[in-house]
């Protein structure tokens, strides 16, 4: 690959991970919910939910979900179904405990959430689908090349997702008192139920 060609790319990926959509609601949501450190977990599970579905791509079998409607509509729905509920999850929980009483989630369990977000957004997988061809060459090997492109992509966004969690963490700081805490809680929770509500209208 070129480096002019990379330029591109990264510039692409800066744009999309720049983009608003469901890494960005789940970023925003645990930065509220939990600092910049304590969104770390799930920043993670976003960066491996990306990473998963560009090996997926890679693969080939991104084409099969993109060709198939009813696996897509299935994924789809899963995916926005999933995002809905965290967001009432989060909507549901009581400021005042979760500042002072309440068990934070486990380090592990604020991964796995994450990862499922994306893991469960074909709409994210076709778009990888269109917008990796773009990127190769298919006069050079193609393996280097995915490479390149994936740890572009994922690095990209593993910056974006953590400034935006950080940009959430420093808007938490000062919102300490139980009431403000739960008006942060029906923002952040909101945002994963509009998210899911988008992705539910997703089509090939």
């Amino acid at each position: 690959m070129s480096f002019e060609l990379w330029l591109a790319l990264l510039g692409a990926a800066i744009m999309i991970s720049l983009s608003p959509g469901a890494g960005f609601a789940t970023a925003v949501s645990f930065g509220l919910s939990n600092g910049l450190r304590g969104a770390a977990p799930a920043v993670f599970g976003l960066i491996c939910g990306y990473g998963t579905q560009m090996l997926v791509v890679s693969l080939g079998l991104g084409a099969l979900i993109a060709t198939s409607p009813i696996l897509f509509t299935v994924i789809k729905y899963i995916g926005a179904a999933y995002l809905i509920w965290l967001g009432f999850q989060i909507i549901r929980s009581q400021a005042e405990l979760e500042l002072h009483n309440a068990e934070p989630l486990k380090k592990r369990e604020r991964f796995i959430r994450a990862y499922l977000v994306n893991i469960t957004n074909p709409k994210g997988m076709v778009f990888l689908l269109a917008l990796v061809p773009q990127f190769l060459n298919p006069a050079e090997p193609q393996a280097p090349q995915l490479w390149i492109i994936g740890l572009t992509l994922v690095l990209v966004d593993w910056i974006v997702m953590t400034g935006y969690s950080g940009i959430a963490a420093r808007l938490r700081r000062f919102v300490q008192d139980p009431k403000g805490r739960a008006w942060l809680n029906r923002a952040s929770g909101s945002a994963l139920i509009l998210a899911g509500l988008v992705l539910s209208t997703a089509t090939l």
